[in-house]
């Protein structure tokens, strides 16, 4: 039977029944558990005398609360130092691999199954952290789940889920200079906007998507979310097969030619029917950056903030409440912004290549007087082959602060926070009110260059003027 996608593929392999409530038990093959979702979960096991069913197919890690600055412990903040005694305990007691400060292993979630080898396509993945749609960059169905999900596939393995409709998302040609994938994906959010892919599954694909390594399509299907979409992947090709080739837990051998040759199989066939189809040029896309609250109030680093006259009537309300947070006008430039805070990191551009790339344009520049400015390498052995490399020098010659690996200040859960309302050049995925820690402190999502070009200027920047 041919005309299905790799999504329906995928969910025909991993269901285990239809549920009276018409959804599918779905199989979930990978589990990836943190500090911040899991606690409540262990908790209720243990109310019900239940234990782990596979816990050799999950994965812990912690990453949200760990300070970036001083990892010593105990953690000065008491909640965070119970979060993770918490996890440590939990993982002993049910015999879960847990990779844990100084283990050389330890980093955000997202980043660390995938440059292990843990995440492969046509796997299903779960984790109680919306942005887990990052591993579907490797042809993965990969769902963020809350708490008592996690409950449910900790003590089953599965999960109910309602089977998605699948959107291909294709973009064309070749990305102009100072053009990244984040760019690619805040375009694509701006222009079907945060709620366009509810109810979907988005599908990445075209040329541009081809071209891309896996880390750019990593940032890619990590913001599928933003947009509204459950899950987003991007089929698997020899960009994923050479990523993954001699990683710890990807097949080996006789196992890979097998892996391999499975893998191609499950790609979405050459007339696979998808329930809608929306095509991008690349060579429209500009740097792009937010300038409201949320991911879908984005523009391009040269146009003027929207007018409300140009703004769906359906979005009129938010668009609003964006201009008096935000405190910016309608029909003024954005660029020319000045900036207090610059912070490159997270999972969705904390990687090894975010950090050469915007090494590339901190060197032989200072950072702006005024500016807070720092890097939070995606995990321990990111920071370990930037060290190599020698990143972190020339990000501390710049002005920037190294840092410890770890969520930092995306979600704020540490000591890394925006302070009243400054403003902050983030190369994270969300942007909502309140999001990196100070009730009032206003976030610019844009790609880590251009947060580099912001920190160096002290105001916000079209990073082509860099090049």
């Amino acid at each position: 039977m041919s005309e299905r996608t790799l999504f329906d593929k995928v969910w025909e392999l991993h269901t285990v029944g239809t549920l009276p409530s018409g959804q599918t038990q779905l199989f979930i093959g990978l589990h990836l558990i943190h500090e911040v979702t899991s606690p409540q979960a262990f908790a209720m096991l243990r109310d019900r005398n239940l234990s782990v069913l596979y816990p050799q197919r999950t994965v812990a890690t912690v990453d949200h609360i760990v300070p970036t600055d001083n990892q010593a412990r105990p953690f000065t903040d008491v909640l965070a130092e119970e979060m993770i005694q918490s996890l440590e305990k939990s993982c002993k007691e049910h015999n879960i691999r847990f990779y844990n400060i100084g283990s050389g292993n330890q980093g955000i979630v997202h980043v660390i199954a995938p440059e292990q080898g843990l995440t492969q396509p046509g796997m299903t993945i779960a984790c109680g952290d919306s942005h887990t749609s990052t591993h579907g960059a490797f042809g993965a169905i990969a769902f963020g789940i809350g708490t008592s999900q996690v409950r449910d596939v900790l003590a089953s393995q599965t999960l109910a889920l309602g089977k998605l409709k699948v959107r291909r998302i294709e973009v064309n040609g070749e990305l102009p200079p100072g053009v990244y994938a984040k760019d690619v994906v805040l375009h694509i959010i701006r222009t079907l906007g945060v709620k366009g892919g509810v109810g979907y599954a988005y599908e990445f694909a075209g040329s541009t998507l081809e071209g891309m390594s896996m880390e750019e399509r990593m940032t890619i299907c990590n913001m599928a979310i933003e947009g509204g979409a459950r899950c987003g992947y991007v089929n698997p090709d020899q960009v994923t097969y050479e990523y993954l080739q001699g990683r710890e837990f990807a097949p080996k051998g006789e196992d890979w030619e097998k892996a391999v040759a499975w893998w191609n199989s499950i790609r979405s066939d050459t007339d696979a029917v998808y329930d809608d189809v929306v095509k991008f040029d690349a060579a429209d896309i500009a740097p792009t950056l937010t300038w409201g609250i949320t991911p879908g109030q984005g523009m391009a680093v040269n146009e003027l903030i929207p007018n409300l006259e140009q703004i769906p009537e359906s979005d009129r309300d938010v668009a609003q409440e964006a201009y008096q947070y935000m405190e910016f006008a309608p029909g003024t430039p954005i660029k020319g912004t000045k900036v207090d805070v610059c912070f490159i990191g997270s999972c969705t551009n904390g990687r090894l290549s975010d950090l050469r790339e915007a090494a590339k344009f901190a060197q032989g520049r200072k950072v702006a007087n005024g500016v807070k400015a720092f890097v939070v390498p995606g995990s321990e052995r990111v920071k370990q082959q930037a060290e190599a490399e020698g990143l972190d020098k020339i990000f501390e010659a710049a002005g920037f602060e190294w840092r410890e690996a770890g969520c930092s200040m995306c979600l704020a859960m540490n000591p890394d926070k925006l302070q009243g309302n400054q403003v902050s050049a983030s190369s994270s995925n969300r942007n909502f009110k309140g999001r990196q820690g100070s009730a009032n402190g206003r976030t610019l999502l844009m790609s880590p260059a251009m947060v580099v070009a912001a920190a160096v200027n002290g105001v916000v920047t079209d990073v082509r003027e860099l090049l």
